[in-house]
């Protein structure tokens, strides 16, 4: 097999990246693809979202925020040159920070309604790995568009930032902190 195939974007060796949060090790897919692109052909399934790849799971929800929406090949440039960022920032795989940032971004908790009679109570409940990482990659892209906004920086720097930050788990980055927020505020509902 050719060197640059087992590469991700032919720059990023996917052998060397490593999970280390336990509950996400099935759900977050390193399995390699020449480009990250299986057209929808796991959507019907259940639990299909496992079998995409986490890179190209990070390119359909840049795909959701309002300046993407459905154009596959600029979310796909926008997530290409970020990873260049975090590698020339870093010096480190692209990858692997973005798995860290994912395992710092991920709540734990949350909190639903219960309803009682007439009364609405807040309840606890823990979440499950796939949405665990739904939620991660969501407020991960949902920082980066936010960053954007009356900014001078590109889409691809903020993204580069915010996963970088995350990846620190600093209280700067969105997702982090959101992940704060919703893990105090499902505390204080126990």
């Amino acid at each position: 097999m050719p060197d640059n195939i087992t590469k991700l974007f032919g720059r990023y060796d996917i052998a060397e990246v490593a999970v280390h949060d336990p509950g996400l090790v099935r759900y977050i897919n390193l399995t390699l693809q020449g480009v990250p692109h299986t057209g929808g052909r796991h959507a019907s399934r259940a639990f299909g979202k496992q079998r995409i790849t986490i890179v190209e799971r990070l390119i359909n929800r840049m795909m959701l925020t309002e300046d993407f929406t459905g154009k596959k090949s600029k979310s796909y440039k926008v997530v290409e040159e970020a990873f260049d960022l975090i590698a020339k920032r870093t010096k480190q795989n692209p990858l692997q920070v973005l798995v860290d940032a994912l395992e710092n971004s991920a709540p734990r908790e949350e909190i639903t309604r219960l309803r009682f009679g007439g009364i609405s109570v807040p309840k606890a409940v823990d979440v499950s790995p796939s949405r665990r990482l739904d939620i991660a990659l969501g407020n991960i892209c949902q920082g980066a568009m936010r960053a954007t906004h009356k900014s001078r920086k590109s889409i691809s720097d903020c993204l580069a930032t915010e996963i970088v930050r995350a990846s620190k788990k600093e209280m700067e980055s969105f997702s982090v902190s959101r992940k704060e927020e919703l893990e105090r505020v499902a505390s204080s509902a126990r």
